[in-house]
């Protein structure tokens, strides 16, 4: 931490999340020693999220164990179980809902997202039908599977709703699954391995509706089925709405900043944008809130949900707040992802959604395990392996090389397959129940206006 040049003032983070205790971490290894508060609306310390879909579903362990491990003492005031209200950034003080106000030299918000309710919030409230996003939801979803329902209805297929999908086979529930779009995971990875991720629920015996709406929940104080719009009814006892998660940015809407649906709009340092696009110097954003753009991508903004990018991003925010100009460094890490289901492991790299054309570079879909890489416009922007995560370190390297598209031979330990590229079929996120983990907030890449490029 660079002396004089850097302000020792109180520093605020809102957010006991996975990005807020990373950032609190940082902020004390490189050396700050001010007041430090963090604000959390959850009455527990920061804790991991994936397994909640996993291992707690499967009984494997209790949502009480999923507490975050510190790296070490942060050494912060925790104001946790009381929500952040609102921002005045004149006064730079955050509100808190008790009353109270925070006041703040620099200011990390890392307020993430919450699950996306039933529409209808009659419907919503029958007895049996949940969301997955926090702890208590794990806790009480995990009773109710652990207790034998005759089945399980899913809404939504992106990888939260597939995940509980396998977790309810894993236990020997039946499960149907409704998805809006034409096959599970398509908004995330494409058209071609989403046909294998619907074979896969299939052959585990999920019973997959897709192209379908659920129209109604019904029941008469407990959730007894569900209509769909192609006139069919399923008969379940417990409902899991997977609709994807909705961005904890409403505190935000007299700050001046740039928040909406989407999260938050920053640069890559991190530094929060106002509403005119004008990057403030005291208040920095991290995690799944923000948004930010990345030079490998065409320079549109990046939303993503992944464990990773908000351990990373945290602790880019984290430095940068506490160093001067000369000092601070971009977030540019290529984004990362991970998920098992029905016995594969599925693991991303790059943006899969910023393309036009795939390749299966390594292995096959008849295999179940494969390298598909990804292309926008002739170069290498994305890669996801099927149960060869291996490969993934290559793949990496091209996209960060921005490597032609499709990639030369001599990946990992065996030659490229000849495989002919095939369109991606990224389908409009508006035609699906789920949405991607990694989202473009501009337009998908054929429907994008050309940037013209500056002449060098």
């Amino acid at each position: 931490m660079a002396g004089g040049d850097v302000r020792d003032g109180p520093i605020v983070i809102v957010g006991a999340s996975l990005a807020g205790l990373r950032a609190a971490e940082t902020l004390r290894e490189e050396g700050f020693t001010g007041s430090l508060t963090v604000v959390g609306d959850e009455p527990h310390p920061p804790y991991d999220r994936p397994p909640l879909s996993k291992q707690v579903l499967l009984g494997q362990a209790t949502p009480d164990t999923t507490e975050l491990p510190m790296r070490r003492d942060p050494d912060a005031e925790w104001r946790l179980g009381v929500a952040a209200t609102g921002l005045d950034p004149l006064e730079k003080r955050v509100l808190l809902a008790d009353g109270k106000a925070l006041p703040y030299d620099r200011l990390l918000i890392a307020t993430g997202t919450r699950a996306r309710p039933w529409p209808d919030p009659a419907e919503g409230a029958l007895d049996g039908v949940f969301t997955l996003r926090t702890r208590e939801d794990a806790a009480e979803l995990a009773e109710r599977l652990a207790a034998g329902p005759r089945r399980v209805l899913v809404i939504g297929a992106g990888f939260t709703g597939s995940e509980i999908a396998s977790a309810c086979r894993e236990r020997g529930l039946d499960v149907t699954v409704a998805e809006r779009g034409p096959a599970p995971l398509v908004g995330a990875l494409g058209g071609t391995l989403s046909k294998l991720a619907a074979v896969m629920q299939r052959n585990h015996g999920v019973d997959l509706r897709t192209g379908v709406t659920v129209t109604a929940l019904r029941g008469n104080g407990s959730f007894t089925g569900a209509d769909l719009s192609d006139g069919t009814r399923v008969d379940a006892d417990v409902c899991v709405v997977a609709l994807g998660a909705i961005r904890n940015v409403e505190w935000l809407a007299d700050s001046g900043l740039a928040a909406g649906p989407r999260g938050i709009a920053c640069d890559a340092g991190c530094r929060a944008f106002n509403m005119y696009g004008i990057v403030t110097d005291d208040v920095f954003v991290a995690g799944d809130v923000s948004r930010f753009p990345h030079p490998l991508f065409g320079y549109q903004m990046l939303s993503l949900e992944h464990w990773g990018n908000a351990v990373e991003q945290a602790e880019v925010a984290a430095h940068n707040m506490i160093n001067p100009g000369p000092m601070q460094r971009p977030h540019l890490t290529i984004p990362t992802f991970w998920s098992t289901q029905f016995g594969l492991n599925i693991k991303s790299v790059g943006v899969p959604t910023y393309s036009d054309y795939v390749v299966i570079a390594q292995g096959s879909l008849e295999a179940r395990r494969l390298a598909m890489v990804y292309g926008y416009q002739g170069r290498v922007t994305a890669a996801v392996t099927v149960d060869m995560a291996k490969s993934l370190d290559y793949y990496r390297h091209l996209i960060e090389t921005a490597a032609p598209f499709p990639p030369p031979p001599g990946a990992a330990d065996r030659a490229i397959a000849a495989d002919v590229p095939i369109p991606s079929d990224v389908p409009d996120p508006k035609g699906l129940s789920h949405g991607p983990t990694v989202a473009l907030t501009g337009y998908l890449p054929d429907r994008r206006l050309t940037v013209v490029q500056p002449k060098r």
